[in-house]
């Protein structure tokens, strides 16, 4: 089966890993062009997955959009059985998905239809849900919507973060997909619709979704940091400083006014929400590196009774 693998982040270098392991015919890969970084903007990174694919001797393309009759001539000289998708970072045409002999495949990191979208794993995390996993499905051109092929969970566990699921979920879904294939080349994947009223959404985490309302109970507040650990790191104001927040847990027998802060200690800086509190144990303030809590409040001078904002 020859394969096109579409990609860019980390999560999903697994997968490709997999198929390479597995012996599957990776004939070429997708992803973002090459990114600048540091203040200068001269250096270009490339993605984690074109790294994979540089050591593995796997041809590159990396459009800026995949789209337009030059690229897609590119795929057809590929001449890929499937597309394998994997948080590669755009909608793809149609004319793109049906371009493969068996269409194409996509690992999203949510129990489908629950949670489609750009953040099902912090969303998950942040919404209290018990259980996480990964779906592959076939690709349509609306969003997460297509036919479901296979699916793997697994319990979300006490105090996890967004960055510790995810990579859990990544190796999961590298699981998911190699036993997807194999019920494809069995003759056996029995796919199923989604049910397009069960669907629910977990939409891009901008900066207002990131910061914390201390107004909320002191579980949703501990949840919310938790998801966003480490990126893009739940944040708050105090004396004017923008901090972002780590290691939060819930602590129900202590009151005060939201965004309060009522203790720092070696266990971290308490402060009030809208019912309880939450221990924060760590911090990163604009600007400088992540911390202990309390070694940042001796430092800043941060005193029982200052405000979050």
């Amino acid at each position: 089966m020859r394969i096109v693998f579409w990609g860019t982040p980390d999560f999903a270098t697994p997968p490709l890993r997999a198929l390479i392991g597995e012996g599957f015919d990776v004939v070429g890969v997708v992803t973002q062009p090459d990114r600048p970084r540091g203040r200068s903007r001269s250096q270009l990174d490339p993605s984690p997955v074109k790294i994979v694919a540089v050591e593995e001797g796997i041809p590159v393309l990396q459009p800026e959009r995949p789209r337009g009759e030059e690229f897609v001539q590119a795929l057809r000289d590929l001449a890929p059985d499937l597309s394998v998708v994997v948080a590669y970072g755009h909608i793809l045409p149609k004319e793109v998905i049906d371009l493969p002999t068996l269409g194409t495949l996509n690992i999203h990191a949510s129990l489908l239809p629950a949670l489609r979208g750009a953040a099902p794993i912090q969303a998950a995390i942040a919404d209290g849900c018990d259980e996480a996993g990964v779906t592959i499905m076939r690709m349509v051109p609306q969003l997460d919507a297509g036919p479901i092929v296979h699916v793997l969970s697994s319990p979300i566990l006490p105090d996890e973060t967004g960055g510790e699921l995810t990579l859990r979920l990544s190796e999961l879904g590298a699981t998911a997909l190699i036993e997807a294939l194999a019920l494809l080349e069995l003759g056996a994947a029995a796919e199923r619709p989604q049910d397009g009223a069960q669907a629910t959404y977990a939409g891009k985490i901008d900066r207002e979704v990131a910061r914390i309302d201390w107004t909320l109970p002191a579980a949703i507040v501990a949840r919310r940091v938790r998801a966003y650990d480490p990126k893009p790191g739940a944040w708050s104001t105090l004396k004017g400083l923008e901090v972002r927040l780590f290691g939060a847990r819930p602590i129900t027998d202590r009151t005060g006014a939201p965004g309060e802060v009522l203790e720092t200690d070696e266990m971290g800086m308490i402060v009030a929400c809208g019912t309880g509190g939450v221990a924060i144990k760590e911090v990163h303030p604009s600007g400088k590196r992540r911390m202990a809590a309390l070694d940042w409040a001796q430092g800043r001078g941060v005193a029982v009774g200052d405000r979050w904002e």
